[in-house]
């Protein structure tokens, strides 16, 4: 089965309400259905990267093009972990956790989003919570970190109620203008210290040497 060569197909995280794994190929193509719906609202621009404010086919086809990508180029030292997010069933948007060096620096970064029709809902804090929890509980992450530009309020909450601490600015070039981005660190202790949604991880011993670790995850 393909699961045994790439078991990071069989990674799940639960909150009870929502499951993340990665998508299947139908899914994957739902997922991107989702992303052509729209991403964030009119006129906002709350992403640093510019193909989310695509035209909608283009804006499907690009997503799928990373999720291939981020599988293709997979490495120890380089991973980035696409999941895709369901509620009762349902794809309502994606959560990503990534990082460089991980098994020397032990830190990981997050980005998400959510089809319009899902804003709103608290899912967003749930599903970084799972991401959380899968680097702090499942790979012994040291720090997260985050980030989000002034204007996007709805991600620095989330940041706010999951225990983030403010770790700078950084000033960007975006969609031809200078940006301010916030960025965000979160602890292994601010994160032990926060009240959190519950979340189950299963299926993640097997895929442990793919993020350079060893068995038992230390």
């Amino acid at each position: 089965m393909l699961v045994d060569h790439w078991p990071l197909l069989g990674l799940r995280l639960n909150t009870g309400h929502l499951e993340l794994r990665l998508p299947a190929s139908e899914e994957l193509s739902d997922l991107a259905d989702l992303a052509a719906e729209g991403m964030h609202h009119p006129g906002s621009r709350p992403f640093l990267v510019s193909w989310p404010g695509r035209a909608p086919k283009d804006r499907a086809r690009a997503l799928v093009q990373r999720h291939w990508q981020d599988r293709g180029d997979w490495s120890t030292s380089n991973w980035s972990l696409a999941l895709a997010v369901f509620a009762d069933g349902q794809v309502v948007g994606q959560q990503d956790i990534s990082a460089r060096d991980y098994p020397v620096l032990r830190e990981v970064s997050t980005f998400s989003w959510l089809g319009v029709r899902h804003h709103g809902k608290g899912i967003g804090t749930q599903m970084r919570a799972a991401a959380l929890h899968l680097a702090f509980a499942g790979l012994g992450a040291t720090d997260a970190t985050s980030g989000a530009f002034d204007d996007n309020i709805s991600s620095l909450r989330v940041s706010e109620k999951l225990g983030y601490q403010p770790d700078g600015i950084e000033r960007l070039a975006a969609h031809g203008q200078v940006t301010t981005t916030r960025r965000l660190r979160l602890t292994r202790h601010q994160w032990e210290s926060t009240d959190r949604p519950p979340v189950t991880i299963t299926g993640l011993a097997p895929c442990l040497p793919m993020f350079g670790l060893p068995a038992d995850g230390r």
